[in-house]
């Protein structure tokens, strides 16, 4: 029986899936296919948090499949050779898969879509996990742009997004079904010890799991999102993003969702939120590494530290600053990281420890649910100053006078640092300042002095420019 195969990757759903829909449309047999690569050269493995998610999507997504008398069929190896071969295998008539947009993808899908019309075998590749393509939103000059705002007005320049397409509500299957690796053969779980108990009590992955949080959402928080986005220690944000990292709902579902309330100042500060992830996508697709490589070639020079206890200190939330440590153990217990706190920590290790902010991201992108090759990278870039509309490195964030900011009452740091509960609101992010200090084995003295480091990465800059 001629069949269709359709390749998911980060678009594990089935409503708003244009390439599902496409391998339906085609009138064959559908033969939805994920392929785990590991090997490929330069391909960037998933990190541990993500493994674990990604263990449980795959599962959701099956059992959705299954409802519909389909199935997930799952490979393991370098995707350019395993999709050929399944191809083959199958004598498929056409292959569909959803964009992705980092170089070495790109250059994968390209080199598979030669070798498919060379077979006479059809393949395209369909826009499913961005509101607008990169190359759509472009200067009066026709350059990519480097500046968020600008790029965001010109987006909202443009159509709005087009609406979401349905789930199929069946799937022709195969004469017989080919063989599939079980997903619990992938071994993306933690072994032992079981580190993931925290990921568990936290997050539900999958597509249901989605819908039910963006929901959730637009009935609750999002009324106060301007204000209580900023507050860790509130339910002020969406939590969508390891959803849409996975693909699990769409920015398309998303962005209509949030339309359907009606316009007020609450959403439109969320929708430009996911204006920052298209953003971030474009200059990924535009601009290549950027985990890897600085945006902003002077900081190719900057004097990084390599000091591996503070590196370990602030990895394990001990170093003596307690927002820092609060949001380095909130991302350890549950991979996830309230967005002001991710700021806070980038700040902190790449100017007051001045660490080279490559190894904050790797180690955001092993302990993150949520972690994103555009997003995480920009992220980190725009905090360090190295990247593109960044927060100048000038600008430092103050760790105490963050924390006495957005956490007043100290509520976020009590629940993630506890040996502090008993410390009063008006010292709790200065614990140093307590009249009966506590013992450094219950909470360390504070790593660095915030000042003399702000001003050591100041002269580092200042000496950066002169020397560019």
């Amino acid at each position: 029986m001629p069949c269709s195969i359709v390749w998911f990757r980060n678009d594990l759903r089935l409503a708003d899936n244009p390439a599902l829909i496409a391998g339906l449309g085609s009138g064959r047999a559908v033969v939805p296919l994920y392929v785990l690569d590991e090997e490929t050269e330069g391909a960037r493995p998933p990190g541990a948090a993500s493994r674990w998610w990604l263990h449980h999507s795959l599962n959701a997504l099956d059992a959705s499949l299954r409802a519909l008398g389909s199935r997930l069929i799952v490979r393991r190896g370098p995707a350019e050779r395993v999709v050929a071969e399944f191809a083959a295998e199958m004598d498929a008539q056409a292959v569909y898969w959803n964009r992705v947009y980092d170089q070495g993808s790109r250059e994968r899908d390209a080199r598979l879509k030669q070798a498919f019309v060379a077979r006479g075998v059809s393949a395209d590749s369909l826009k499913a996990n961005l509101l607008f393509e990169p190359w759509e939103v472009k200067t009066l000059g026709g350059e990519p742009f480097k500046v968020f705002t600008p790029f965001w007005r010109a987006c909202r320049g443009l159509a709005s997004p087009e609406r979401p397409l349905p789930a199929p509500r069946n799937l022709p299957a195969p004469d017989a079904w080919p063989a599939s690796d079980p997903i619990a053969s992938l071994r993306l779980l933690p072994g032992a010890p079981d580190w993931s108990g925290g990921l568990g009590a936290t997050w539900a992955p999958g597509e249901a799991a989605a819908a039910h949080r963006l929901e959730a959402f637009l009935d609750g928080a999002l009324a106060n999102y301007r204000e209580a986005r900023e507050l860790p220690a509130v339910e002020g944000t969406s939590r969508l993003s390891p959803h849409l990292a996975f693909g699990e709902i769409s920015p398309r579902q998303v962005w209509r969702a949030a339309s359907a309330r009606g316009f007020s100042a609450a959403t439109d500060k969320f929708l430009a939120e996911l204006g920052w992830r298209e953003f971030a996508y474009s200059l990924l697709f535009h601009f290549g590494d950027l985990a890897q490589r600085n945006f902003r070639p002077e900081f190719d020079a900057f004097p990084w530290s390599d000091e591996d206890d503070a590196i370990e200190a602030w990895r394990r939330g001990r170093t003596g600053y307690p927002i820092v440590d609060a949001g380095l153990r909130q991302l350890w217990a549950t991979g996830w990281m309230h967005n002001r706190v991710r700021m806070i920590a980038a700040s902190f290790l790449t100017k007051d420890l001045m660490i080279d902010w490559r190894l904050g991201e790797r180690w955001f992108w092993d302990t993150l649910v949520d972690a994103d090759p555009a997003s995480n990278a920009a992220g980190w870039q725009w905090v360090t100053g190295s990247g593109a509309d960044a927060a100048p490195y000038f600008r430092v964030f103050n760790p105490v006078l963050q924390g006495e900011k957005f956490d007043p009452t100290g509520d976020y740091v009590r629940r993630w640092v506890p040996e502090l509960a008993s410390l009063p609101s008006e010292i709790i992010h200065r614990p140093w300042t307590a009249s009966q200090k506590l013992p450094t084995e219950i909470y360390p003295e504070r790593i660095v002095d915030h000042a003399a480091a702000r001003g050591r990465a100041l002269d580092a800059f200042r000496n950066l420019k002169r020397s560019a």
